[in-house]
C-alpha cells in the first residue's frame, strides 16, 4: 500500500495565510522524508478551515524543498475559472515539477465559494458538473495545442495558429509550449463521497484516479462499484491499486497515546467544533452509524476515534486497515487527512512515519 497526505488544510480560525502556507510546506517536507508517494492541496476560497484559494502556490513552493513526492491540486475546482488560463497554468506547473505532478479536478462542495465567483445555484450538483465537463474539454483541447476555437455554454476559449516565420532564424512569432508535461495530459483524479457518487462515475468512464473521502463501507464499496462498471462499459480495466482512499489516522508507540493525542489534540479540535457539526447537519455521520448499529445522534468524537478512525500503535493501525481491505475490497494509496499541528509538530510527523515504514509495508495491496 502507498501513503499520501490530503491537505485540506482544516487549520483552526486565527491562523493567518502565512502559518498555514509554511504548515503546508513543512508537511511536504516531512511527508517526502518518511516515504509518502502523493500530496494532494485542496482548494477552497470560502471556507475559514479550509483556507487555500490557490494550491499551486503551495505545490511550486513544496516543490523546490522535496526530492520524489508528487503533488495533486485536490481538486482545481473548475466551474471557478476560465478553462484556457487553468489549463495553461497546470501546464506549466507540471512542466517546473518534472513528472512530480497529477491533476484533481472537481465541481465544488460549497455554495459559498460558488457565489463569490458568480454562479448562484452552486448546490445544483447536475449544473455544476456540466460546467466540469465543458471545461475539461476544452482544457484537453488547448494541450493539444492545435487551432480551434469553442464558444460553449459557460465560456468561450480557442488556440490559434502559429504566424509562419519570415525565415529561419525568425522566433518572434513562436507559440510558448504550455503543454503538460511530457505533451500529454497529466494523469487526472477525481473525489466522491456521496453513495451514488456521479464523480466516480465520471472517473470509471473518463479513466481516472478515483479518491474515494470514506463515508462508511456501503459508500467505500458502492464507489468501486460505480467506477468498476463505468470502467467497463468504456472499454478500461478497473484497478484497484489506482483507488485511493482518504481517511483520519493517526499512529503513536501505543494505542493509549494515540487515542490520547487524537481526543486531545488538534484532531478532536477539529472534529468538535467544525466537522461533527457539519457531518450531522448534511447527514454524513449516516454511513458511520449504520456501520457500528446506532443512532447517528450518539456518534460523538469518541465513537469516531474508536470506530471510524483509524488510530493506535503500527500494529493496530494495520490491523484496521486490513480489516477495512477485507470488508472493501481494498485500495492502493491510503490518503492520510492532514490536520493542524502548526504549534507542536512532532506527534504529528512522528505519526507520518509510522504510517509510512511501519505499517504500509504490513498491507497487502488487492488483485
Amino acid at each position: 500500500m502507498e501513503t499520501g497526505l490530503i491537505f485540506h488544510p482544516y487549520m483552526r480560525p486565527g491562523r493567518t495565510a502565512r502559518q498555514t502556507f509554511d504548515w503546508g510546506v513543512q508537511s511536504s517536507i516531512a511527508a517526502d522524508k518518511a516515504g509518502f508517494s502523493s500530496m494532494m492541496i485542496s482548494e477552497h476560497a470560502s471556507q475559514i478551515w479550509e483556507n487555500i484559494p490557490n494550491p499551486e502556490l503551495m505545490i511550486a513552493a513544496a516543490a523546490l524543498q522535496t526530492k520524489t513526492i508528487k503533488f495533486a491540486p485536490m481538486a482545481h475546482l473548475l466551474p471557478h475559472q476560465h478553462p484556457a488560463k487553468l489549463a495553461i497554468m497546470i501546464g506549466w506547473l507540471s512542466q517546473i515539477l518534472e513528472g512530480r505532478y497529477f491533476l484533481g479536478i472537481g465541481a465544488g462542495a460549497y455554495p459559498q465559494a460558488s457565489y463569490i465567483h458568480g454562479i448562484k445555484n452552486g448546490q445544483d450538483t447536475q449544473f455544476l458538473n456540466q460546467m466540469v465537463r465543458e471545461s475539461l474539454e476544452i482544457m484537453e483541447k488547448i494541450w493539444k495545442r492545435e487551432p480551434f476555437f469553442y464558444e460553449g455554454k459557460f465560456w468561450n476559449a480557442g488556440y490559434p495558429e502559429e504566424v509562419e516565420s519570415g525565415h529561419e532564424d525568425d522566433e518572434q512569432h513562436k507559440l510558448a509550449n504550455f503543454a503538460p508535461w511530457g505533451g500529454v495530459a497529466p494523469e487526472i483524479a477525481v473525489t466522491g463521497f456521496s453513495m451514488n457518487s456521479p464523480s466516480m462515475r465520471l472517473a470509471g468512464e473518463r479513466n481516472f484516479k478515483p479518491v474515494s473521502i470514506f463515508s462508511g463501507l456501503e459508500a467505500l464499496k458502492s464507489h468501486w462499484d460505480i467506477y468498476s462498471e463505468a470502467q467497463h462499459k468504456a472499454g478500461f480495466t478497473p484497478d484497484r491499486s489506482r483507488h485511493a482512499v482518504s481517511q483520519t489516522v493517526f499512529c503513536a508507540e501505543t494505542d493509549k497515546e494515540a487515542k490520547r493525542l487524537v481526543m486531545e489534540g488538534p484532531i478532536g479540535y477539529c472534529f468538535q467544533k467544525y466537522l461533527i457539526p457539519i457531518w450531522r447537519r448534511f447527514g454524513m455521520m449516516d454511513g458511520f452509524a449504520k456501520d457500528a448499529g446506532i443512532d447517528p445522534a450518539d456518534a460523538d468524537l469518541e465513537f469516531l476515534v474508536d470506530k471510524v478512525f483509524v488510530v493506535g500503535s503500527p500494529a493496530t493501525v494495520a490491523d484496521k486497515i486490513n480489516t477495512l481491505f477485507e470488508a472493501t475490497g481494498g485500495w492502493g494509496t491510503l490518503q492520510v487527512e492532514s490536520h493542524d499541528y502548526y504549534d507542536d509538530p512532532a506527534p504529528w510527523f512522528q505519526s507520518l512515519e509510522l504510517i509510512a515504514k511501519e505499517v504500509a509495508p504490513k498491507i497487502k495491496l488487492p488483485t
